[in-house]
Order: structure tokens, then C-alpha cells, then sequence
């Protein structure tokens, strides 16, 4: 699974969520325990951040020929990444499209990428 997000653990379990100043959404797949559907199989319930047991920002991080990389997305054996480098030369000796300004993003083989991992920032 490759996740770039915040995560909250509530009574033991972890949910994806969205921090808004004093509040935590969490949301969930299925209905259940106060949640709310917002559309078909996204459910929302709204906590203060004082029961959340733990918040933090999760990123699936690689390497792909050698460079660093944030994992954004996966489809069909390809990955969506990011190149973390800060390196305009590299990025263009990639093949990577400008996303932004020092931004830098492309579409990898999945079988190519190495170092595969979650990180909590």
C-alpha cells in the first residue's frame, strides 16, 4: 500500500485523517461507531484532537536509478514519484515533467524501484 497522508490512531486503530486546527477528521471505509458517509464508501467522523491517541504525516519514499523519491500514487505496475534531490540536471536527464516550481514528477516501473518504505514525519 503506498500512503502520503496523515494518519490518526483513535481507541486503537488508525485511521486515514485531515487535521484542522483543534479538530481530527478520521475516515473509514465502512459506517460504524459515529462516522458519517459523505459519499459511497468514504465515512467521516469529526474528534477533538485531544482523544486522538496519535497524529502524524506518512510518505512511501524509493529510490528509482539511483535518486531519492516520494512514492505518490501506484497503477497497473507503474508508481507515481516525486524526485526529492533538488536537482534540476538530474530531474531532466530522468525524463521527469516539471509539476511546479522545483517540483518534478514522472511515472517509474514499479519492478525499478528500490527501497521501498513508510515513513512517519
Amino acid at each position: 500500500m503506498m500512503r502520503d497522508g496523515y494518519v490518526a490512531r483513535w481507541r486503537g486503530r488508525e485511521y486515514q485523517a485531515s487535521p484542522d486546527g483543534e479538530v481530527v477528521r478520521l475516515y473509514q471505509p465502512e459506517a460504524g461507531d459515529g462516522f458519517e458517509e459523505v459519499r459511497p464508501g468514504r465515512h467521516v467522523r469529526v474528534l477533538p484532537l485531544a482523544e486522538v491517541e496519535d497524529l502524524a504525516y506518512v510518505r512511501t519514499t524509493c529510490t528509482w536509478q539511483g535518486q531519492p523519491f516520494i512514492v505518490l500514487a501506484e497503477h497497473d505496475g507503474w508508481l507515481r514519484v516525486e524526485y526529492t534531490g533538488g536537482r534540476w540536471p538530474v530531474a531532466q536527464a530522468l525524463g521527469l515533467e516539471v509539476f511546479d516550481f522545483g517540483v518534478y514528477q514522472g511515472w517509474a516501473p514499479a519492478a525499478e524501484v528500490a527501497d521501498l518504505r513508510e515513513q512517519r514525519v
